[in-house]
């Protein structure tokens, strides 16, 4: 007699299979992760409302402090002086940022749920961006107020809607900033020292461009951020080797410390 065995029917392989998706975290959805993580810390909430809280107060000080100078309160000012603070702030939240997990030990939690890790960096790198954007625009918002304010309670020229190259020059500078602190974190992995790196460094070579007159003169001015900031925060339209300047400074002090950053987060280890 001869016995049948029944048998399993195949399974398909995955490749094979119809109608199974890529299980992949789309990167928009790491991104809106990335962006929720900014705020949601004691640090970085407060960082994130003292933007606003910030910009505010400038606002009410410059209608106060420049009611006999109307001509200083106009948009192009307003704005201007709300991105001071904004950019000292900015660097610091993309610093929180990208060592935040490193340094409260949930990377393995984060690395696990996404292996790629080139895809975290990127998602995180895009989260700074959008921050720093929303921060110009809120700065716009208060600066344009602000000017309706000035225009009601004062004479002319108080609330004259000039916008001159400091709007982008602001812009610009407030990239730079962030920029710098993302590489920073990127580079060390480590709250305090990306910091104390991110204000000591920069500092550090202002100072010797500004004691040593020979290297100012010829390396300073190329590699010295601020130098090669300081024409970006005026009210004038930057020449073209002052950008020249300001990118050359940008590959040494952004893109050196961000790749190199990257190459660290691909390769360490997460404990």
């Amino acid at each position: 007699m001869t016995v049948q065995i029944p048998t399993r029917p195949a399974t398909p392989a995955p490749e094979d299979a119809g109608g199974i998706r890529d299980t992949a975290i789309p990167l928009t959805r790491l991104t809106r992760v990335e962006l929720r993580k900014l705020v949601d810390t004691r640090a970085g909430f407060w960082l994130a409302a003292s933007i606003g809280v910030i910009s505010v107060v400038v606002a009410v000080a410059m209608l106060i402090a420049d009611r006999n100078s109307p001509e200083n309160l106009n948009f192009g000012q307003f704005f201007g002086m709300m991105n001071i603070p904004t950019g000292i702030i900015l660097p610091v939240l993309a610093i929180l940022l990208v060592t935040g997990e490193w340094s409260q030990r949930t990377a393995l939690t984060t690395f696990t749920m996404e292996p790629r890790r080139e895809r975290v960096v990127l998602a995180k790198l895009a989260a700074a961006l959008i921050a720093g954007v929303t921060a110009v625009i809120i700065s716009l918002g208060l600066g344009a107020l602000a000017n309706i304010v000035a225009d009601i309670a004062y004479t002319d020229p108080a609330g004259a809607w000039s916008f001159t190259a400091a709007g982008l020059n602001s812009f610009v500078l407030q990239m730079f900033g962030l920029l710098l602190g993302f590489g920073f974190a990127a580079l060390i992995l480590n709250t305090p020292g990306a910091i104390v790196a991110y204000f000591a460094l920069p500092t550090a070579l202002m100072l010797l461009t500004e004691l040593v007159p020979w290297f100012g003169d010829n390396v300073g001015q190329w590699l010295d951020p601020g130098s090669t900031n300081a024409p970006f925060q005026s009210g004038d339209w930057a020449t073209g080797g002052e950008w020249a300047r300001l990118i050359v400074s940008a590959m040494v002090w952004i893109a050196i410390p961000l790749t190199l950053g990257v190459i660290r987060v691909l390769r360490s280890e997460v404990k």
